[in-house]
């Protein structure tokens, strides 16, 4: 869907942009446009902790004075990212054993 500082998508849905969201920013990111529709996509940030080296043939570099993730989706998509508290499932691993040969 895209690389460290660019997300492009054709025909993605609002919940798979949150989802992709929720990997790129590491915090949960719910869908409550309402939104149905499928959309194309090309969004381009900085991120918080540039890459280092130089990116693969074919890919731009990253502009280190560009937006942040949150002002990109702002001004080139028109979304906003509110903080908000809820509940959250969690997986809670309280136990792990190797197996036993059959």
């Amino acid at each position: 869907m895209g690389g460290p500082a660019r997300t492009v998508a054709d025909g993605v849905t609002m919940q798979q942009l949150a989802a992709n969201l929720s990997n790129h920013m590491q915090r949960f990111v719910v869908d409550k446009t309402g939104l149905t529709e499928r959309f194309d996509l090309n969004l381009t940030w900085t991120p918080e902790r540039l890459p280092a080296g130089s990116p693969p043939p074919g890919i731009p570099p990253v502009d280190p004075n560009g937006a942040s993730l949150v002002t990109a989706l702002q001004e080139q998509l028109g979304l906003k990212l509110e903080a908000a508290r809820g509940p959250v499932s969690v997986l809670v691993i309280d136990r792990v054993e190797h197996p036993t040969p059959d």
